[in-house]
């Protein structure tokens, strides 16, 4: 059992936040496959403020979605007591705070991992945020800048005496991104010195990669991003992993294409045809990932209407190329 304040949780393993990506279609997905809590796209504490109508809609969910979270990015505390009254009326069930993203435009203006630099500053801004939160607050960081900049212990502490009830941490710096190496021994080191439950991210890509991730960082709980982009099962698979040491069987082709026919379905309820259609693409090309399909993932990049895209799921789940024994967990 893991709990973020009065949330408890069966299960581990934990549905990260990942921006463009992370809609009430997609958590709904991987819930149907094992998850229990996920979190809303990083939202713009301002976009809410201001009320922009994409932003709001990304704040859209239903009774199945539960437990959610909204994660929030900013760096003004006035607009952030704002927006955490606007959001305050969907009844998320906790709210993080994004330290961690590494995108240029994003930290050049002092928000996401530019908070960083500024332990002190994101402390005072996390102090108001538990001030204001009618909920647990939680806050998610890297292991630092730079490797020259390895600060996650001391920013770490000043997220716990503001009052956060658990901590995010993503196993690389802001400048590696996503490449490089995840540095288990700064979230060992982490988890040492915290009081409070840590979750951990960072090549979450396999049960056997998470297991290690477990194992070597001694953490609560681990965050799943683009491990499981078009790959749900991952959440099933690894909670038997852990469970029993042995590594699941990979779902069928047949489960996959019924698995893309629902996500495409809750794609264009959620939001239109035309816009379901343009968003599912990226799905399309990550549900089939390892199949040899290549002409399939091009014509599914140039497909505008529902029929055409069911036609190529159709043609996925009768393919004797798209009959796969893994989805490789390293891309």
């Amino acid at each position: 059992m893991f709990s973020i304040g009065k949330i408890t949780l069966a299960n581990p393993l934990i549905l990260a936040p990942m921006a463009g990506i992370s809609d009430l279609p997609y958590r709904l997905i991987n819930r149907s496959l094992g998850c229990e809590l996920a979190f809303t796209e990083m939202i713009s504490a301002a976009s809410v403020v201001y009320k922009s109508k994409s932003t709001l809609k990304m704040l859209s969910t239903n009774p199945k979605d539960k437990p959610l979270g909204v994660q929030l990015l900013g760096n003004d505390a006035e607009l952030l007591k704002r927006a955490l009254d606007i959001v305050s009326a969907y009844n998320f069930d906790i709210v993080d705070f994004n330290a961690a993203c590494p995108v240029s435009k994003v930290v050049s203006g002092g928000k996401g991992a530019g908070l960083l630099r500024e332990p002190e500053k994101l402390q005072k801004l996390l102090k108001v945020i538990v001030e204001y939160s009618t909920v647990p607050v939680t806050v998610k960081i890297r292991t630092g800048w730079g490797e020259t900049s390895i600060n996650a212990v001391e920013v770490a502490l000043c997220a716990q005496d503001a009052g956060v009830k658990a901590l995010f941490i993503h196993g690389r710096t802001k400048i590696q991104g996503y490449s490089g190496t995840v540095d288990y021994n700064i979230i060992r080191k982490v988890k040492e010195t915290l009081k409070i439950p840590l979750i951990a991210s960072g090549d979450a890509l396999s049960p056997q990669l998470i297991g290690k991730l477990f194992e070597e960082t001694g953490c609560d709980c681990v965050a799943l991003a683009r491990g499981a982009l078009g790959n749900p099962w991952l959440f099933r698979e690894t909670a038997e992993f852990l469970r029993t040491g042995d590594v699941p069987g990979r779902p069928d082709v047949h489960e996959i294409a019924q698995t893309m026919r629902e996500h495409l379905a809750g794609s264009i309820a959620f939001k239109g045809e035309e816009i379901g259609i343009v968003n599912f693409r990226k799905f399309f090309a990550w549900y089939t990932r390892g199949m040899h399909v290549k002409d399939l993932r091009s014509r599914a990049f140039l497909a505008e209407t529902e029929e055409e895209m069911l036609n190529l799921i159709g043609e996925v789940d009768n393919s004797e190329a798209a009959n796969i024994e893994c989805v490789p967990s390293d891309t």
